[in-house]
């Protein structure tokens, strides 16, 4: 190649350097840093303190981020909040199964959790309360373990061995007792989810809690996502909320949200129906 043909490398320009260095200091929040100082903001991402001070003035600004007065801390602002209801408005997940969701929760009492197949973890597009499962938070952007989760056991049972194998060569947590991480077991659990058509989550994730789940197909059959109801141990155990009509309820949703995104029973091949605990 003569030197006429080689592509010189770009060294990033002032903007796309600006504007990586405001989208690392919007990643800095989350759940566990709401609020954070700008000393903090400059630990977390390395810039120096002038940088830092001078771009979240500018978020400020722009609404991104707002500064407490009384504080000085600062934290996600409305413009932020806008550009995340803008993205969970466009998923088409999330528009055929809001309304079906919602419908669940109040039916059962119990929450509702939605969340796509994204990589090798889910991602929650959103939770619909019940009476008896409140949350003052909201699960939308949150990521969780495939193998953990009911909503993650249900999308690994429609995955091939191949992935199934590819995953479990990750790093595979354990969160409680209950989780399961050896390949083996999980093998035989993702049998039993493909026979009953269902999954069951008990406390593999966290104490006190479980969930009964169905995975979502798109129109070519893959398994896109997965719908769940969750509560206390106790709510599953209630009079008039038995087990089985829990998971036949969350069964005929997710189809139901399978059929809104093209998804054709009748070619669905060998794919279960409901099977009884």
């Amino acid at each position: 190649m003569s030197e006429e043909d080689a592509v010189p490398t770009k060294e990033p320009t002032a903007g796309t350097q600006s504007l990586e260095r405001a989208m690392a200091l919007l990643g800095c929040f989350s759940e566990d840093t709401r609020e954070l100082r700008v000393l903090e903001l400059c630990a977390m991402t390395g810039l120096n303190q002038s940088t830092v001070s001078r771009m979240v003035a500018a978020l400020d600004r722009t609404g991104y981020v707002i500064q407490d007065a009384r504080t000085g801390l600062y934290r996600l602002g409305p413009a932020a909040v806008r550009l995340g209801s803008v993205a969970l408005n466009s998923s088409p997940i999330y528009a055929a199964s809001r309304q079906i969701s919602q419908n669940l929760a109040r039916r059962t009492g119990l929450g509702v959790n939605l969340a796509e197949l994204s990589g090798a973890q889910l991602r929650y597009l959103g939770n619909f309360e019940g009476p008896r499962a409140p949350k003052s938070f909201s699960m939308a952007g949150r990521t969780g373990p495939l193998h953990a989760t009911g909503m993650g056991k249900a999308l690994l049972a429609t995955m091939g061995d191949t992935e199934v194998d590819a995953y479990f060569e990750g790093e595979v947590a354990r969160f409680t007792p209950r989780t399961i991480v050896d390949r083996d077991d999980m093998r035989t659990a993702l049998e039993e989810i493909r026979t009953r058509g269902f999954a069951v989550e008990l406390e593999e994730l966290a104490f006190g809690r479980s969930c009964i789940a169905a995975a979502i197909h798109d129109r070519t059959r893959a398994g896109i996502a997965a719908l769940s109801i969750s509560g206390p141990l106790s709510a599953f155990e209630e009079p008039g909320s038995t087990f089985d009509d829990l998971a036949r309820s969350v069964i005929e949703a997710a189809d139901e949200i399978s059929i809104a995104l093209g998804f054709n029973p009748a070619t669905a091949g060998s794919r279960p129906a409901f099977v009884a605990n």
